[in-house]
C-alpha cells in the first residue's frame, strides 16, 4: 500500500475510533470554578468565575444561594454573582454550573457569622449604617481536571494532525505527477 492510501486510511481509522469517545470525554472533562470571597458569610454576595465553558452563558445553582446565578462572558471564561442566603448555616455547599457543553461542579464554604458580623447585621436591621468593610477579593479556585489539554483538545489536535498528514500526502503525490 502506498503512502497516500496508508495516510488516508490511518486518518479515517483514528477519527472513526476516537469520534464517539471524544464526545463522551468532552462532556466528562471539567472546568474550574472560583468564588470570591473564599468563605462568604450568610447574606454575603459571592462573585463567581467559571472557566472551561464554550458558550457565552451559564447558570450556577447551589442550596447556599438565594437564587440561581446567571453567568456571562467570552472565550471560555464566565462571570456572575450570587447572594448567599442569610439563614444558610456554615459549611460546604455544592455549586453546579450548567454550561452549553458541560457541567462544572465546585464547592463554596460558608463561614460562620462572627460576633462583629452579627452586631452589624443587628444594627442594620435597626436602620443604622454599616461600618466600612474590606472589599478585597480573594479567589479560591477548585480545579476539577488535571493540567494540560483536556480530552477534547487532544482529540482535536490528533484530528488536525491527521488532516495535515493527508494534505502532505496529496501534495507529494501531486508533485510526483508533474515530473
Amino acid at each position: 500500500m502506498g503512502s497516500l492510501p496508508l495516510t488516508v486510511c490511518s486518518g479515517l481509522l483514528v477519527v472513526a475510533a476516537l469520534g464517539p469517545a471524544a464526545q463522551a470525554a468532552h462532556a466528562a472533562d471539567g472546568g474550574t470554578l472560583a468564588a470570591a470571597p473564599a468563605a462568604p458569610a450568610p447574606g454575603a454576595e459571592v462573585t463567581l468565575k467559571v472557566s472551561g465553558c464554550t458558550g457565552s452563558q451559564a447558570v450556577a445553582a447551589s442550596r447556599a444561594f438565594t437564587a440561581d446565578a446567571r453567568l456571562t462572558g467570552t472565550q471560555g471564561v464566565l462571570f456572575g454573582s450570587a447572594r448567599v442566603g442569610s439563614t444558610v448555616g456554615p459549611g460546604a455547599y455544592e455549586v453546579k454550573v450548567t454550561c452549553a457543553d458541560r457541567v462544572v461542579d465546585g464547592r463554596i464554604t460558608v463561614a460562620a457569622m462572627g460576633k462583629a458580623a452579627m452586631d452589624r447585621k443587628a444594627a442594620m436591621d435597626k436602620g443604622a449604617s454599616a461600618a466600612p468593610v474590606d472589599a478585597t477579593a480573594h479567589f479560591a479556585t477548585v480545579a476539577t481536571s488535571g493540567s494540560g489539554p483536556d480530552t477534547a483538545q487532544a482529540v482535536t489536535g490528533l484530528a488536525l494532525a491527521s488532516i495535515a498528514a493527508v494534505a502532505v500526502g496529496l501534495r507529494a503525490r501531486r508533485g510526483r505527477r508533474t515530473r
